[in-house]
Protein backbone atom coordinates (compact mmCIF):
# COMPACT_ATOMS: atom_id res chain seq x y z
CA UNK A 1 0.00 0.00 0.00
CA UNK A 2 0.97 3.28 -0.60
CA UNK A 3 1.22 4.93 2.78
CA UNK A 4 1.83 3.04 6.03
CA UNK A 5 -1.17 1.71 8.14
CA UNK A 6 -1.66 1.95 11.76
CA UNK A 7 -3.68 -1.58 13.00
CA UNK A 8 -5.70 -3.51 11.08
CA UNK A 9 -8.03 -6.66 11.73
CA UNK A 10 -8.38 -9.45 9.53
CA UNK A 11 -10.82 -12.30 9.53
CA UNK A 12 -9.86 -15.74 8.13
CA UNK A 13 -6.46 -14.82 8.37
CA UNK A 14 -5.38 -18.56 8.23
CA UNK A 15 -5.24 -19.49 4.47
CA UNK A 16 -6.46 -18.49 1.21
CA UNK A 17 -6.63 -14.16 0.74
CA UNK A 18 -6.94 -13.74 4.36
CA UNK A 19 -3.22 -15.13 5.28
CA UNK A 20 -1.68 -13.54 1.94
CA UNK A 21 -3.11 -10.08 2.53
CA UNK A 22 -1.28 -10.73 6.50
CA UNK A 23 1.66 -11.56 4.48
CA UNK A 24 1.39 -8.57 1.78
CA UNK A 25 0.54 -5.73 4.67
CA UNK A 26 3.50 -6.82 7.11
CA UNK A 27 6.41 -7.79 4.62
CA UNK A 28 5.43 -5.12 2.00
CA UNK A 29 7.42 -1.53 1.52
CA UNK A 30 5.47 -0.27 3.68
CA UNK A 31 4.62 -2.52 6.69
CA UNK A 32 1.47 -1.78 9.17
CA UNK A 33 2.21 -1.23 12.43
CA UNK A 34 0.21 -3.42 14.37
CA UNK A 35 -1.63 -6.75 12.32
CA UNK A 36 -4.51 -8.59 14.23
CA UNK A 37 -4.85 -11.79 12.25
CA UNK A 38 -8.31 -13.84 13.63
CA UNK A 39 -9.04 -17.39 13.17
CA UNK A 40 -10.97 -19.86 14.11
CA UNK A 41 -8.79 -22.22 15.53
CA UNK A 42 -5.12 -20.66 16.16
CA UNK A 43 -3.23 -23.60 17.68
CA UNK A 44 -5.00 -25.99 14.61
CA UNK A 45 -2.98 -27.64 11.54
CA UNK A 46 -4.84 -24.87 9.12
CA UNK A 47 -3.02 -22.21 10.97
CA UNK A 48 0.39 -23.09 10.69
CA UNK A 49 1.35 -20.98 8.00
CA UNK A 50 0.06 -18.29 9.50
CA UNK A 51 1.77 -19.00 13.09
CA UNK A 52 5.00 -19.30 11.09
CA UNK A 53 4.81 -15.55 9.64
CA UNK A 54 3.72 -14.58 12.90
CA UNK A 55 7.53 -15.73 14.49
CA UNK A 56 9.21 -13.90 11.80
CA UNK A 57 6.87 -10.17 12.59
CA UNK A 58 6.45 -10.96 16.41
CA UNK A 59 6.54 -7.09 16.90
CA UNK A 60 3.67 -6.84 14.20
CA UNK A 61 1.34 -9.95 14.10
CA UNK A 62 -0.88 -10.88 17.11
CA UNK A 63 -2.44 -13.81 16.19
CA UNK A 64 -6.33 -13.85 17.87
CA UNK A 65 -8.75 -16.61 18.02
CA UNK A 66 -11.92 -15.81 16.47
CA UNK A 67 -14.78 -17.48 15.11
CA UNK A 68 -16.66 -14.99 12.94
CA UNK A 69 -20.02 -17.19 13.17
CA UNK A 70 -19.98 -17.13 17.25
CA UNK A 71 -21.23 -13.61 18.96
CA UNK A 72 -19.31 -14.28 21.78
CA UNK A 73 -15.98 -15.34 20.63
CA UNK A 74 -16.35 -11.70 18.49
CA UNK A 75 -16.64 -9.98 21.66
CA UNK A 76 -13.95 -11.59 23.38
CA UNK A 77 -11.74 -10.71 20.28
CA UNK A 78 -13.00 -7.13 20.19
CA UNK A 79 -12.24 -6.95 23.90
CA UNK A 80 -8.56 -8.41 23.48
CA UNK A 81 -8.04 -6.19 20.40
CA UNK A 82 -9.49 -3.18 22.57
CA UNK A 83 -6.72 -3.49 25.12
CA UNK A 84 -3.89 -3.40 22.34
CA UNK A 85 -4.57 -0.40 20.69
CA UNK A 86 -5.76 1.75 22.93
CA UNK A 87 -7.02 5.22 22.49
CA UNK A 88 -5.63 5.10 18.83
CA UNK A 89 -8.53 2.65 17.95
CA UNK A 90 -8.54 0.47 14.85
CA UNK A 91 -7.62 1.84 11.49
CA UNK A 92 -9.23 -1.12 9.23
CA UNK A 93 -11.42 -3.74 9.55
CA UNK A 94 -11.30 -6.63 6.88
CA UNK A 95 -14.08 -9.12 7.13
CA UNK A 96 -12.97 -11.20 4.57
CA UNK A 97 -13.65 -14.76 6.04
CA UNK A 98 -16.71 -16.76 4.37
CA UNK A 99 -18.27 -19.68 3.25
CA UNK A 100 -19.37 -20.88 -0.03
CA UNK A 101 -22.22 -23.79 -0.90
CA UNK A 102 -22.06 -24.35 -4.31
CA UNK A 103 -25.63 -25.88 -4.81
CA UNK A 104 -28.33 -24.44 -6.96
CA UNK A 105 -31.78 -24.08 -5.70
CA UNK A 106 -33.12 -27.59 -5.39
CA UNK A 107 -29.66 -28.71 -3.97
CA UNK A 108 -29.11 -25.97 -1.16
CA UNK A 109 -30.76 -27.19 2.02
CA UNK A 110 -32.08 -24.92 4.67
CA UNK A 111 -29.48 -25.30 7.09
CA UNK A 112 -27.10 -24.73 4.05
CA UNK A 113 -28.80 -21.17 3.86
CA UNK A 114 -28.69 -20.34 7.34
CA UNK A 115 -25.16 -21.15 8.04
CA UNK A 116 -24.14 -19.76 5.18
CA UNK A 117 -26.07 -16.28 6.35
CA UNK A 118 -24.55 -16.74 9.40
CA UNK A 119 -21.09 -16.72 8.30
CA UNK A 120 -21.26 -14.74 5.50
CA UNK A 121 -23.42 -11.86 6.79
CA UNK A 122 -24.05 -11.90 10.56
CA UNK A 123 -20.52 -12.44 10.98
CA UNK A 124 -19.31 -8.58 9.64
CA UNK A 125 -22.73 -6.96 10.87
CA UNK A 126 -21.42 -8.36 14.36
CA UNK A 127 -18.18 -7.55 13.45
CA UNK A 128 -19.06 -3.73 13.03
CA UNK A 129 -21.12 -3.39 16.20
CA UNK A 130 -18.21 -4.84 17.87
CA UNK A 131 -15.57 -3.34 16.94
CA UNK A 132 -17.27 0.45 16.18
CA UNK A 133 -16.05 1.78 19.25
CA UNK A 134 -12.66 1.53 18.25
CA UNK A 135 -12.91 2.34 14.76
CA UNK A 136 -14.81 5.56 16.11
CA UNK A 137 -11.49 6.14 18.19
CA UNK A 138 -9.35 5.59 15.04
CA UNK A 139 -11.46 8.22 13.04
CA UNK A 140 -11.42 10.58 15.85
CA UNK A 141 -7.68 9.98 16.82
CA UNK A 142 -5.77 9.88 13.15
CA UNK A 143 -5.81 13.69 12.44
CA UNK A 144 -6.37 12.78 8.37
CA UNK A 145 -8.83 14.77 6.53
CA UNK A 146 -11.45 13.34 4.82
CA UNK A 147 -12.41 9.65 4.36
CA UNK A 148 -9.47 6.79 4.11
CA UNK A 149 -8.52 3.09 4.79
CA UNK A 150 -5.47 4.65 6.69
CA UNK A 151 -7.98 6.45 8.83
CA UNK A 152 -11.15 4.16 10.00
CA UNK A 153 -12.57 1.76 7.47
CA UNK A 154 -14.49 -1.62 6.84
CA UNK A 155 -13.72 -3.46 4.10
CA UNK A 156 -15.99 -6.19 3.09
CA UNK A 157 -15.37 -9.28 0.64
CA UNK A 158 -17.75 -9.76 -1.68
CA UNK A 159 -18.57 -11.07 -4.91
CA UNK A 160 -19.29 -10.31 -8.29
CA UNK A 161 -21.58 -13.51 -8.07
CA UNK A 162 -23.57 -11.26 -5.87
CA UNK A 163 -24.28 -9.25 -8.90
CA UNK A 164 -27.86 -9.11 -9.91
CA UNK A 165 -26.69 -7.91 -13.56
CA UNK A 166 -24.68 -10.56 -14.30
CA UNK A 167 -26.56 -13.44 -13.06
CA UNK A 168 -26.93 -14.82 -16.70
CA UNK A 169 -22.97 -14.86 -17.48
CA UNK A 170 -22.27 -17.25 -14.27
CA UNK A 171 -25.15 -18.75 -12.93
CA UNK A 172 -24.61 -22.10 -15.15
CA UNK A 173 -20.89 -23.07 -13.83
CA UNK A 174 -21.30 -21.54 -10.11
CA UNK A 175 -25.19 -21.56 -8.88
CA UNK A 176 -23.94 -20.88 -5.26
CA UNK A 177 -27.57 -20.23 -4.67
CA UNK A 178 -27.32 -19.30 -0.54
CA UNK A 179 -23.61 -17.77 -1.07
CA UNK A 180 -25.11 -15.62 -3.81
CA UNK A 181 -28.29 -14.13 -1.88
CA UNK A 182 -25.65 -13.69 1.68
CA UNK A 183 -23.25 -11.80 -0.33
CA UNK A 184 -26.25 -9.54 -2.04
CA UNK A 185 -27.06 -9.12 1.90
CA UNK A 186 -23.66 -8.11 3.08
CA UNK A 187 -23.92 -5.51 -0.02
CA UNK A 188 -26.51 -3.87 1.23
CA UNK A 189 -25.42 -4.10 4.81
CA UNK A 190 -22.25 -2.47 3.68
CA UNK A 191 -24.61 0.44 1.92
CA UNK A 192 -26.55 0.85 5.12
CA UNK A 193 -23.45 1.42 7.61
CA UNK A 194 -21.74 3.76 5.09
CA UNK A 195 -24.93 5.86 5.19
CA UNK A 196 -25.07 5.34 8.41
CA UNK A 197 -21.78 6.05 9.55
CA UNK A 198 -20.63 8.87 6.68
CA UNK A 199 -20.79 11.76 9.58
CA UNK A 200 -18.55 9.53 11.42
CA UNK A 201 -16.50 9.71 9.00
CA UNK A 202 -15.64 5.80 8.67
CA UNK A 203 -14.98 4.07 4.95
CA UNK A 204 -16.80 1.47 4.08
CA UNK A 205 -15.90 -0.42 1.13
CA UNK A 206 -16.93 -3.57 -0.41
CA UNK A 207 -14.06 -5.83 -2.96
CA UNK A 208 -14.53 -8.69 -5.26
CA UNK A 209 -11.16 -10.42 -5.34
CA UNK A 210 -11.89 -12.46 -8.78
CA UNK A 211 -12.32 -15.71 -9.15
CA UNK A 212 -9.04 -16.94 -7.10
CA UNK A 213 -7.17 -20.43 -7.06
CA UNK A 214 -7.97 -20.88 -3.09
CA UNK A 215 -9.23 -23.83 -1.23
CA UNK A 216 -12.95 -21.87 -1.93
CA UNK A 217 -12.37 -20.52 -5.70
CA UNK A 218 -11.15 -23.88 -6.29
CA UNK A 219 -8.32 -25.30 -9.04
CA UNK A 220 -10.26 -23.70 -12.07
CA UNK A 221 -9.41 -20.21 -10.25
CA UNK A 222 -8.56 -16.98 -12.73
CA UNK A 223 -5.59 -15.67 -10.95
CA UNK A 224 -3.50 -16.70 -7.97
CA UNK A 225 -3.88 -15.18 -4.13
CA UNK A 226 -0.96 -13.03 -4.78
CA UNK A 227 -2.10 -10.93 -7.50
CA UNK A 228 -5.58 -10.86 -5.87
CA UNK A 229 -4.03 -9.40 -2.92
CA UNK A 230 -1.62 -6.91 -4.56
CA UNK A 231 -4.61 -5.36 -6.65
CA UNK A 232 -6.86 -5.36 -3.71
CA UNK A 233 -4.45 -3.76 -1.28
CA UNK A 234 -3.62 -0.99 -4.45
CA UNK A 235 -7.29 -0.26 -4.30
CA UNK A 236 -7.69 -0.21 -0.48
CA UNK A 237 -4.76 2.86 -0.77
CA UNK A 238 -6.70 4.89 -3.03
CA UNK A 239 -10.21 4.86 -1.42
CA UNK A 240 -11.56 8.05 -0.32
CA UNK A 241 -15.11 9.29 0.61
CA UNK A 242 -16.02 8.97 -3.12
CA UNK A 243 -16.14 5.27 -3.04
CA UNK A 244 -17.76 5.16 0.54
CA UNK A 245 -19.99 2.05 0.07
CA UNK A 246 -19.07 1.12 -3.55
CA UNK A 247 -18.79 -2.30 -5.09
CA UNK A 248 -14.99 -2.72 -6.45
CA UNK A 249 -13.17 -5.63 -8.36
CA UNK A 250 -9.31 -5.99 -7.63
CA UNK A 251 -8.46 -3.74 -10.22
CA UNK A 252 -10.87 -0.77 -8.73
CA UNK A 253 -13.59 -1.17 -11.65
CA UNK A 254 -16.92 -0.67 -10.23
CA UNK A 255 -19.27 -3.82 -10.39
CA UNK A 256 -22.79 -3.86 -11.24
CA UNK A 257 -25.18 -4.16 -8.36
Amino acid sequence: MDSQLGSVLITGANRGLGLEMVKQMVEGPHPVRKMFACCRDPDGARAEALQMLAKKHPNIISVVRLDASDLCSIKQCAQQVGSLVGTGGLNLLINNAGILFKGNVQETSPEDMLNTFNINVMGPMNMLKEFLPQLLAAAKASGIPGMSSRKAAVVNISSFLASMGSIGQTYDYMPAVSYRISKAGLNMLTMCAAEELKKDQILFSLLHPGWVRTDMGGEEGEIDAPESVQGMLDVMASLTEKQNGALLDYKGKSIPW
